[in-house]
């Protein structure tokens, strides 16, 4: 077999064709824009070379037939808070082919060890973990926008390769058909309308005020999480401007105790049920049909990407008056029929319980999962969010 670098116009094509011989049977997958897949590799478009470096090959068979793909990154601020400086491998694509799949993960793992790192984790992105994170191995079913999906022989590839699972994420679905439980719904609506607090969804007029406030509460909230990183407004901005066609101002919501921002919640409508239509491509052509099959309200379900509510509010109940809110703005949009939770860490107990007590339904799994270099090292999962 032969692995060979992405580095030109041709094998960044080839990059992007395996994934359609793995899928090509399956009605499950979307097809990702390619164009959005290729920004994650170039550094005036990924925030995540500021502090980071990223590599990709392809890897063809004795007859020179496309068999997988793999990229490795570096996020070096991030990768220090380890216990163990860790990088990542992403965007993996095999047939179901161990000795593929193993030149594969070490072409990865040798790349990121001559840069320094001890371990890597896997599935992963090389940006934020709410886009294209994690080893799908529950739930086979139609994905919400951004999360992973790949067939079920995946996970014995990593398993027997030596990966370990790190933490467990779980995916929520909500039936908004079905009423909220009365009684978070007694509370939800008792807090969102105490006269201290007030509730603003985003306008694109004031879009600086919102991108402070949002790292206000970002910054609050996940301050003492072990990997924390400042928010830099500038990735806001980048990342407000490349979803336009997919951010409904109307579905991200702040939460404010006076004028103090204390809570944020985002939400998008799953575009995948139009992506699935495109075949990754963004061509004139598929333009005009994203718009018209987003015009035609094809789209029923949405999901949250974050949430976040900052320490001294976390028992206030504020989250559930966001709830409170959203649902009267839905109500209005009775395209929408069902909401994904995504993703929660089995690491974050109180996550959790807020998605259960809205009524959410665990419905997938995924896994990021960990290999460490040194294979005689005590491998520890994920520790949990007191």
């Amino acid at each position: 077999m032969k692995i060979i670098k992405v580095a030109d116009k041709r094998t960044k094509r080839l990059f992007h064709k395996v994934p359609h011989l793995i899928y090509k049977n399956d009605k499950n997958w979307a097809a990702p824009l390619e164009g959005m897949v290729e920004s994650v590799f170039s550094p005036d478009k990924n925030p995540s070379f500021k502090d980071g470096i990223a590599e990709r090959w392809i890897l063809l068979d004795e007859k020179n037939a496309l068999v997988g793909r793999i990229a490795a990154f570096i996020q070096y601020g991030k990768s220090k808070t380890y216990e163990q400086p860790t990088g990542g491998c992403g965007f993996f694509e095999c047939t179901d082919n161990f000795e593929a799949a193993k030149i594969l993960f070490d072409t990865a793992k040798e790349w990121l060890a001559q840069h320094g790192m001890e371990a890597m984790d896997g599935p992963v992105n090389f940006g934020e973990n709410y886009m294209n994170w994690g080893l799908l191995v529950d739930g086979f079913m139609p994905q919400g926008y951004g999360m992973p999906y790949n067939p079920p022989y995946y996970e014995a590839l990593f398993r027997k390769y030596g990966f370990e699972v790190y933490f467990e994420q779980y995916s929520y679905h909500i039936d908004y058909t079905v009423p909220f439980p009365e009684r978070f719904w007694k509370i939800a609506g008792w807090i969102a309308q105490k006269p201290e607090y007030n509730f603003k969804h985003f306008e694109y007029s004031q879009t600086e005020k919102f991108i402070r406030d949002f790292g206000t509460v970002y910054d609050g909230a996940w301050r003492f999480h072990e990997h924390f990183k400042p928010l830099d407004p500038q990735d806001l901005r980048d990342f407000i401007m490349s979803a336009k066609a997919i951010l409904d101002p109307e579905m991200i919501w702040f939460a404010y105790h006076g004028e103090e921002p204390i809570a944020m919640f985002v939400m998008v409508p799953d575009i995948n049920q139009i992506l699935q239509k495109l075949n990754g491509k963004m061509n004139l052509i598929n333009i005009i049909k994203f718009f018209w099959y987003k015009k035609r309200k094809i789209i029923s379900r949405t999901r949250i990407l974050i949430m976040g509510v900052v320490p001294k509010y976390q028992r206030s109940g504020v989250e559930s008056a966001i709830f409170w809110h959203q649902d009267k703005l839905m109500k209005k949009k009775p395209q929408y029929k069902e909401l994904e939770l995504s993703w929660a860490g089995d690491f974050n107990p109180k996550i959790i319980s807020l998605y259960k007590s809205v009524g959410g339904k665990q419905m997938k799994t995924h896994y990021t999962m960990r290999y460490l270099f040194d294979r005689s090292k005590p491998f520890h999962r994920a520790p949990i969010i007191t």
